[in-house]
This record gives structure tokens, C-alpha cells and sequence, in this order.
């Protein structure tokens, strides 16, 4: 049994976040106002009270162990979307858990150069600075991190940028290891040695007068541009051979790509690969995504800092959503834990409709995360790569650049193995959407227009909506999308998506080789339970005719009973798409329903000819 006093908003902890942990104890608690003269029980919860703290003192009495995280000096911990990771008021997955500690070391040790790189926002920053904090801490090294993103700006000015980075070496130095020196001699440097020989010049001189050996890790190094780039790759080259005596006896590079695969324009317009300009580069690792028990482990902090538990299956779904990309894992345990939306009534568990809804939201809302996703959907190699996934194509004899697949696979947007895929369901969700956001708002078709009388949505009407929208706007849409390859299927998911968005979900699976898009809508029949009610279940599976007619029909019906199958759903609708132009439309144009054959005959299966 303990007390505290709380004043105003509990001194750093919301009045919310007080209620809410408060909240978690079912005895034990009496709360006493500074001169009211009275007690009273606190049990199972206090609504008036963040009322209360906002008007006088207030004292607890309280047995629960998470209260101890309300004490003075004492914030509430968080999930992070934000930057790097700090311990005191974030959850996190030990940094040292997620590489090889023995293999960074022993890198070390032997003087190597080399390469950390992932995806942005999957913890390369946390990693580097829990780093330098234990080499240093250890005595052997001084070890120096260093942001040069600031750099980016000078683009092909390299005097403007090696001056930037320079002073952001010289800075780091002062804030990080209190070592004023490299100011001073930085100013030397770039007035000496130019802007092609001062971080060279400033490290040599830092390795001389330094007592230990030098650890410099740089990130973001693929933020600069062209001759910028060039020039820091060869500077650390050239005063490679000089380490650990005059030069870093080991520099790491972070960023999202492997230095290997830079193409790097010079102003003069030649393209330099970042192999050539850095050939000193002894190995580069990849900074993997969490894995299942890292899930389990993030949100157990949770646990034990709130007293909110999780239902049992969250984790996996939380894992099998996010394929454990830790921006995602942490943006759906804040949005389902904190946001206004979610549950924070810590009394109550986190359920998997509170999950569920907390990934449509953050797909809907496309946070920073997401949005960057959007912008890297525009580039053309991407283009090349995602489209033919989009696409309604079976994949042999399609050959991707393997510079294009790498480069996607760097960005995050894809895994390799065990077959090309989009890297999670998440990202398999979003990017369509992102792709037909323009289309959805521009479409003028309302829910309203299909719902039948007992709250179910009138498919064959819709279906038959969307084939005459598709025979009258088709060659407008299709030519405004830059995936033009996988424009009939874009079409239709953005006719679709601007429907469901009045209250239900749409789920996708497409990718090279699959030969077709699977959808599956998810409708809730009784609008107060939602998705904890009824829900009517409909596949809608799209094709593009290559073949016959009969053909595509066939192998339609099947992968469409069989999905039906999968996921448990009554009604089922295939879409055909005749995209030869000199095919007139009322041959393209029909609609009937078909029996699919053994094991699936028990299902009645629409087809719909656009």
C-alpha cells in the first residue's frame, strides 16, 4: 500500500493516462480530495476524476504495481513512430537482439568498413546509437554517431556539402562525447584541405590526437546526391590505408540501400556505381524486420506498464499483418492502445476487433509511414516491378532487371522469398488504394444506391453498376493510371472501395504469377454490433482474358470456389475483362452464373464479362 499526491495533471502524466491506470485496479484504491474532507472507494473506475486533477490535489492510496509509473519524474511509456528509440519513454525490442553482436565486433576488431542497411523507419538509428553508447561505455573505442542527412540539400555543391558535414562530425563530437576539438580543426580542415580533402583532413587529425582507436558510424549517407557522395565515398577511401593510427580504424554506412547498388549522377551527367567510389566495403548486413517473439515481447511491455492485456491470437494477427516491420507492429499497438479510437481503458483487454479496426485506420488515415510508401509508388522503377505484380499475368516469361527487384526489395516493398510478393498484407492493402485514391473521390457512386432492405449489399446490382460505368468511362480511367497494365483491376477496386467505405472492409491478394486478384468484401448486416455481429462475406475474383473465353472461365471458377472456400464465403463473382480493343462490347459485355465443378460444386458462382 503506498501514496501519492497528484496535483493538477499528475506532473507530466495526462489526466487521461491517470484515469487510465487507475482503471486497472479493481480494489485497494481511495482517493481523497486536499480538503474536501471525505473518502471514496475508487472501484472499478473514476470517471469524474480527470475533472478532479484538473481542480486540486488529490491523494491515492493505491496497491496496483503499474501506479508506480504516475510517480514525479516518472513518464508513461509509449509505442514509438516517431525517430529513434529512448528507453525511458518508449517500449522496445532490445537493440543488440536484432544483429549479431559477435559479428560487429569481431568487424571491428579487424578494422573493416562496412554496411548496415534496411527500410526506413525499421530502427537502423537505434541500433547505431545503443552501438556507440556500449563501445564507449566499454573503454575501447570512441565511438561517434553522425547524421549527414543535413547534407542533402547541396545536392551537387560539394563545397556546401562537405562544409555541412564537416560541421555535423565537428557537433556530434561536442553534444555526443563532449570533445570540442574537432570545431576548431574543422575549420582548419575545409580551409586547408577544400571541400574535396576536409573530412579526410578532420579525421586524420581527430585519429591522431585521439587517445583510442575511432568508431565512426554514419547515417543516412544515401540522402546525398551525386558529386556530394562521390566525395565522402573517396575521401574515407583514400584515408582508408592510414587507419587506425591517422584514420577511423572502422567506419560503418547506414542507409536504406547497399552502397553497392548506388548509381550515382555526377553534374556532368555520368553515372558512377557506389562499388567503384567505396571498394573498401568488407561486408554489408541487413537489419531484419521483428520477429513473432519480438511482437509477443513489445507488447508484454505493454502489459506490465498499463495492466491491459491482449486477447489471445493478437499477437499472431499482428505478426501475420505486418510480417513484423517494426513501424507497423508499433503503429498498431499505439493506434488500438492510446489513440481516442482504441480501447485505453486499461480494465479492459485489447480485443481482435479493436486490432482489426485499428489497422483500417491507420491504412485510411496513411500516416507519415504510408504516405512515404505512396511516394515511392511513383518511381518508375518501382512502377516496373509493382505493375507486373498488379497485373492479371502469369509471370513466365516476364524478366525483371534484378537492379529493379533489389531496389524495390531495399525499399521494403517487396520480399523475395519465398516467392515475390508484396512484403505484408498491410502494404498489400495500401498500395492499391494508394494507386486509386484519385479515382475513389472523383467516382460518383454511393452505398446507399445498394443496400438492400435487410442491410446487405446487393451484389449482382452493384456488379451490374460498375460494368456500365466500366463500358462508358473505361478509356478515360484506364489512361489516367500510370500502372496502365493493371488498370482494369485499379478500375474496379476503386468503384468497389468507394462502396464498402460506407461501413465495410475489403481484403486483396494479387501478385506475379497468381493470375488474378482475389478480393474479399466484408459487409456488416447489423450496424450497431459491426463487426462483432453478422457479417455477409463475398469474393469477388478478376481475371483478364488471355485465352478463350471457356478457358478463363474455367480456371476462373475454380481459383474462385476455392477462395470462396478459404474464407468461409456464401457469395462469389467473377470478373473477366476483355481488354482487345477491336472486341465490340456486346461481346464483351455479359453476365450469368455458373455451377464450379468438384470438390467446390456446391457453390453458384457469378461471371461477369466487361
Amino acid at each position: 500500500m503506498g501514496e501519492i499526491f497528484l496535483a493538477g495533471a499528475l506532473m507530466g502524466a495526462s489526466a487521461w493516462d491517470a484515469t487510465a491506470a487507475l482503471g486497472t485496479m479493481k480494489s485497494g484504491l481511495t482517493v481523497m480530495g486536499t480538503g474536501v474532507g471525505r473518502r471514496a472507494p475508487v472501484c472499478p473506475w473514476l470517471y469524474p476524476l480527470p475533472h478532479l486533477m484538473r481542480e486540486r490535489e488529490i491523494r491515492l492510496s493505491f496497491s496496483a504495481p503499474h501506479l508506480t509509473n504516475l510517480l514525479p519524474g516518472k513518464a508513461m511509456k509509449r509505442f514509438n513512430t516517431t525517430g529513434p528509440i529512448q528507453d525511458d519513454i518508449h517500449y522496445a525490442i532490445p537493440a543488440f537482439s536484432r544483429w549479431n553482436m559477435d559479428e560487429i565486433e569481431q568487424l571491428i576488431e579487424d578494422r573493416q568498413y562496412f554496411v548496415l542497411h534496411a527500410p526506413r523507419q525499421t530502427g537502423k538509428t537505434s541500433c547505431l546509437l545503443a552501438l556507440m553508447e556500449k563501445l564507449n561505455a566499454e573503454g575501447n573505442y570512441t565511438a561517434l554517431y553522425v547524421n549527414v542527412e543535413p547534407a542533402q540539400a547541396a545536392r551537387h555543391n560539394v563545397e556546401a556539402g562537405m562544409r555541412t558535414i564537416a560541421w555535423r562530425v565537428a557537433k556530434s563530437a561536442s553534444v555526443r562525447l563532449s570533445d570540442k576539438r574537432l570545431e576548431g580543426w574543422a575549420e582548419e580542415a575545409l580551409s586547408k584541405g577544400g571541400a574535396y580533402g576536409a573530412l579526410q583532413d578532420l579525421l586524420s587529425q581527430w585519429s591522431q590526437e585521439n587517445d583510442k582507436p575511432i568508431v565512426l558510424l554514419i547515417d543516412e549517407i544515401d540522402t546525398l546526391v551525386g558529386d556530394t557522395l562521390i566525395s565522402v565515398l573517396r575521401q574515407l577511401r583514400a584515408g582508408y590505408p592510414d587507419r587506425p593510427q591517422a584514420f577511423p580504424q572502422t567506419v560503418l554506412l547506414c542507409g536504406v540501400r547497399d552502397v553497392r547498388d548506388y548509381r550515382i549522377h555526377t553534374a556532368n551527367n555520368e553515372i558512377i556505381t557506389g562499388g567503384s567510389a567505396f571498394n573498401i566495403k568488407s561486408d554489408s548486413l541487413r537489419l531484419g524486420n521483428f520477429s513473432r517473439e519480438d511482437v509477443a515481447t513489445l507488447y508484454n511491455q505493454h502489459t506490465k506498464e498499463t495492466g491491459q492485456n491482449f486477447e489471445a491470437g493478437i499477437v499472431d494477427y499482428v505478426f501475420e499483418q505486418t510480417n513484423g516491420q517494426p513501424w507497423l507492429v508499433n503503429a498498431l499497438g499505439r493506434e488500438a492502445c492510446f489513440r481516442a479510437d482504441g480501447e485505453r481503458d486499461r480494465t479492459r483487454p485489447i480485443t481482435m476487433q479493436t486490432m482489426m479496426a485499428a489497422r483500417e485506420r491507420i491504412i485510411e488515415r496513411r500516416d507519415t509511414h504510408l504516405d512515404q510508401l505512396g511516394n515511392q509508388l511513383k518511381e518508375p522503377r518501382v512502377q516496373r516491378v509493382i505493375g507486373e505484380m498488379l497485373a492479371d499475368i502469369s509471370g513466365e516469361g516476364i524478366t525483371l532487371p534484378d537492379d529493379d527487384l533489389q531496389y524495390v526489395e531495399d525499399l521494403g516493398l517487396i520480399r523475395t522469398r519465398p516467392e515475390l510478393a508484396i512484403a505484408n498484407p498491410i502494404y498489400r492493402e495500401i498500395i492499391p488504394r494508394t494507386l486509386t485514391w484519385t479515382a475513389q473521390v472523383q467516382i460518383s457512386q454511393e452505398a446507399a444506391w445498394y443496400i438492400k432492405e435487410d442491410g446487405s449489399l446487393e451484389m449482382p446490382k452493384l456488379l451490374s453498376g460498375f460494368q456500365q460505368f466500366f463500358r462508358e468511362n473505361s478509356d478515360i480511367w484506364l489512361d489516367g493510371f500510370d500502372y496502365k497494365e493493371a488498370g482494369p483491376q485499379l478500375l474496379m477496386q476503386s468503384f468497389l472501395q468507394r462502396i464498402v467505405n460506407g461501413g465495410g472492409r475489403i481484403e486483396r491478394e494479387y501478385g506475379l504469377g497468381r493470375k488474378r486478384t482475389d478480393l474479399l468484401i466484408q459487409w456488416p448486416l447489423d450496424k450497431t454490433q459491426g463487426f462483432y455481429g453478422p457479417v455477409q462475406r463475398v469474393v469477388v475474383e478478376l481475371k483478364i482474358k488471355y485465352n478463350s473465353l471457356e478457358l478463363t472461365i474455367e480456371e476462373g471458377l475454380a481459383q474462385t470456389a476455392d477462395y470462396m472456400d478459404r474464407v468461409g464465403a456464401e457469395e462469389g463473382y467473377l470478373i473477366i475483362f476483355n481488354r482487345k480493343p477491336d472486341t465490340p462490347w456486346e461481346e464483351k459485355i455479359f453476365a450469368r452464373e455458373e455451377q464450379s465443378e468438384e470438390p467446390y460444386e456446391k457453390y453458384r458462382i457469378g461471371v461477369w464479362g466487361m
